[in-house]
């Protein structure tokens, strides 16, 4: 399925649709997880994560802490450094409860097994990980995801929260029909272009009719 966006045909993975309710889907497993917890902490990574944490957590049937933390491991580049830095820390004390960390998407695995250390050594009564997207073809790291929305291919995708450099245009791999857009020159420095070929997309007013249009599908 494609869209029109800006001139260009973006190609829908996850529909707005799909993503709702395999989200309901997730919020009843972890309901039922942590029936009996006193209050469950979820915390968001920053920044790909907010939109699918608010969506998760308005879902949950439960005594919910909501914090955040704002690490990177990608900078101004699309490929992971693999090295982590804390931007921000969690304000929420977790010694003795229980945590859910929640993604956006896990691709080589560093980010969250780094950051899933980190945690572990403040001594929460549990640890657990929510991802949105999983990429196993791209995992350098062994980490345990104990729910994942769904499971993709080794595409570069935006929507839903999903953004780059969080600027207002983002790049991403798309298709008109099966030709791959080829990179826009002034956009994309020669030095800094992947093998994977990229196309840079500002995205388009929300339609009013057509909602899967939006940045709450997912696109590649």
């Amino acid at each position: 399925m494609t869209v029109l966006s800006t001139g260009h045909d973006i190609e829908i993975l996850i529909t707005e649709t799909e993503i709702a309710a395999r989200t309901t889907q997730l919020a009843r497993m972890i309901k039922e997880q942590y029936r009996d917890t006193e209050q469950l902490v979820v915390v968001g990574l920053l920044r790909g994560s907010f939109v699918f944490i608010a969506d998760l957590v308005r879902r949950l049937d439960l005594p919910v802490e909501v914090d955040f933390m704002t690490v990177s491991s990608y900078g101004d580049k699309m490929e992971s450094s693999r090295q982590v830095r804390i931007i921000q820390d969690l304000e929420t004390p977790i010694k003795g409860r229980d945590v859910l960390i929640v993604e956006d998407i896990i691709d080589t695995g560093h980010t969250l097994s780094q950051v899933y250390d980190i945690l572990e050594t403040r001594e929460p009564r549990s640890l657990r990980v929510c991802a949105l997207l999983n990429k196993p073809s791209r995992r350098e790291v062994d980490v345990e995801i104990d729910w994942v929305g769904f499971e993709i291919p080794d595409e570069f995708v935006i929507g839903y929260g999903i953004d780059f450099r969080a600027a207002g245009t983002q790049p991403a791999a798309y298709r008109r029909g099966r030709q791959e857009i080829a990179p826009r020159p002034e956009k994309t420095p020669a030095q800094n272009t992947p093998a994977r070929q990229q196309a840079w997309l500002r995205p388009a007013a929300r339609p009013h009719s057509d909602r899967s249009t939006a940045s709450r599908s997912l696109s590649r």
